[in-house]
């Protein structure tokens, strides 16, 4: 009696191998690496969570723990190039863009600081309230390195943009 149970445990674990198998070649191979963009606003130093620290300025920076723009707000990632060297701009999403216009409106003097994965790589001065629908920053970052970076902000924002699209159907 022990034989048939034995044999039928071993192909029901056979049947699942073969099903988890066949299931991640079904999935599609992301050609980026997930990457997570936002912005905080300066705080004021009694309302701050936190200081942090520019990677080449060197530039001490309050900021609030809530994001103004999250990774969900984009719609995409532009590489652009001024005199004073490359920079991105993002693009917002239509909520985004108002919520933008609304904050920079009454925050003018204040910074954005643009953080990648949790570290801030970038600021930028609020000099008036953005109607554009996209921010443009700096990034303190080697230019080498921003190709790659927009290629992976453009790929993370699409896969978020479709489940959110999704999720509304």
């Amino acid at each position: 009696m022990k034989h048939p149970l034995r044999f039928f445990t071993l192909l029901a674990m056979a049947a699942a191998l073969c099903a988890a198998v066949g299931c991640n070649s079904l999935s599609k191979k992301k050609d980026y690496d997930p990457t997570v963009a936002r912005f905080l606003i300066e705080a004021n130093e009694r309302d701050a969570f936190a200081t942090v620290t520019l990677p080449i300025s060197g530039v001490q920076i309050a900021v609030n723990n809530k994001p103004i723009v999250s990774e969900f707000d984009f719609t995409g990632v532009e590489l652009a190039k001024a005199e004073l060297g490359q920079f991105l701009v993002f693009y917002l999403t239509t909520d985004a863009a108002r919520d933008i216009y609304r904050v920079t409106g009454s925050n003018q003097g204040r910074r954005l600081v643009l953080f990648i994965n949790g570290q801030p790589v970038g600021a930028r001065v609020i000099d008036g309230a953005f109607n554009t629908g996209s921010i443009a920053v700096y990034p303190e970052l080697p230019d080498e390195v921003l190709p790659k970076l927009v290629k992976n902000l453009n790929g993370t924002s699409a896969d978020l943009q479709k489940k959110i699209a999704k999720e509304k159907s």
